[in-house]
């Protein structure tokens, strides 16, 4: 077994590595962050109901599918695509992670199988129809879509599209947040050039809600959609504050396409399964795609000094979803069918206080404005580094397996 001693390195906030029992520890801490179901008596008897999670193994798939496992007793298939260690180099951390995640599936009696492939791909929506078929009685309850992706291929064109985080109309000025080799921050301006030619149309593309209705329309096809089945796209919103390279650029057109995507879906499966389509929207967090949009980290900074552990992490968000999911609570989105569970980070005092912030916000006075310490870690602990109870010194196994399953 390859053994090391698994260091970070670092270019800004991508990890060259990542290390496998930080990455075990992580998930493990994050379903004792799960609630448990508060009524016992209600949690699901036997075998569960059978879900689809596509994007398993990162931020807020992550969270859906432990708080899925723990908080609805899910069993079925989750989906990511990550990479296998090789001499040189560790596995990527949802590689470690889907291991852990495994592993608690197992010891919960949750038969939840982990594919690791192309999402987009028609061969990947295959063979999930064809497990569901095999192996969960041919029907499939629930499917919840969090895929964050820099590129899409097109399985009828062949076509790749790739996503950029541009603003639409004119350069964008932000404030952001950097730090050095030493972890000193700095906070500077960057500006953003605008969207060109198809800049907004590539994006939409590859997030927009396009992949979304195609996994509807073949599991439709292969009628494997239970009667009452429900499905949830997750995305973002967020502050005024980084509207304008978010919620306003191109990313916030792809996130248009999605909610109107679900409004598509939602009355469709209504007329055919008696089923839902609703896109859920989170708050904030540090997630590996978050850290690439410019201000974001900034933002983050400052509303964990705002809310401190008020601040509310996804695993908990989706346990809410999970109990509007399946009945456990009054399925309720907003106008455009969007579940809401960013009123936290969005209240307006919280806002304002962060305004405030980010107006003050310089090199000098960043560090008693927002809460840094915990934003480096939660950088950090993305990659399995800077977990409690993990001994970084010591030699650690890479070379962890993908988990199997029988056929």
């Amino acid at each position: 077994m390859n053994e090391r001693v698994v260091t970070p390195r670092n270019r800004g906030f991508l990890f060259l590595d990542s290390h496998p029992e930080g990455c075990r520890r992580s998930v493990a801490d994050m379903w004792h962050a799960c609630p448990a179901p508060a009524d016992p008596a209600g949690t699901p008897e036997g075998p569960g109901p059978v879900a689809l999670i596509v994007g398993s193994s990162a931020g807020y798939g992550l969270a859906a599918t432990l708080a899925g496992l723990k908080r609805a007793g899910i069993r079925g298939i989750a989906v990511s695509f990550e990479k296998a260690p090789t001499e040189r180099r560790t596995a990527t951390a949802g590689w470690y992670r889907t291991a852990a995640t495994a592993d608690i599936a197992r010891t919960a009696g949750r038969d939840l199988v982990f594919l690791n492939g192309d999402a987009f791909s028609d061969a990947m929506k295959n063979q999930v129809a064809d497990l569901i078929e095999r192996r969960f009685g041919g029907r499939l309850d629930h499917l919840v879509y969090s895929v964050a992706a820099p590129r899409r291929t097109d399985p009828d064109t062949g076509t790749t599209y790739a996503s950029v985080l541009r603003p639409i109309g004119r350069a964008h000025r932000t404030k952001t947040l950097i730090f050095d080799e030493q972890g000193v921050p700095e906070v500077r301006e960057v500006e953003t050039v605008p969207a060109e030619a198809d800049d907004v149309e590539q994006t939409v593309a590859v997030m927009g809600g396009a992949d979304w209705e195609r996994w509807i329309d073949h599991l439709s096809d292969r009628g494997v959609l239970a009667e009452g089945f429900t499905t949830a796209a997750l995305s973002y919103i967020g502050s005024p504050l980084t509207a304008a390279i978010y919620r306003q650029g191109t990313i916030g057109v792809a996130k248009a396409h999605l909610e109107a995507t679900a409004r598509t879906l939602d009355e469709r499966l209504g007329k055919t399964v008696g089923g839902r389509a609703v896109t859920c929207v989170n708050g904030a967090a540090v997630t590996q795609s978050s850290t690439a949009v410019p201000g974001i980290a900034l933002y983050t900074g400052l509303l964990r000094g705002v809310l401190g552990q008020d601040m509310l992490p996804p695993v908990r968000q989706l346990a809410a979803l999970w109990d509007e999911l399946t009945g456990r609570a009054p399925l309720a989105p907003d106008d455009e069918d969007r579940i809401r569970l960013d009123a936290w980070e969005l209240a307006d005092d919280v806002q304002a206080a962060v305004a405030d912030r980010w107006q003050a916000a310089t090199t000098d006075t960043i560090s008693g404005l927002a809460d840094l310490d915990w934003f480096q870690a939660e950088v950090r602990r993305l990659y399995g580094f800077s977990v409690p109870g993990v001994d970084y010194a010591a030699p650690v196994a890479t070379d962890v397996p993908w988990p199997g399953h029988t056929p």
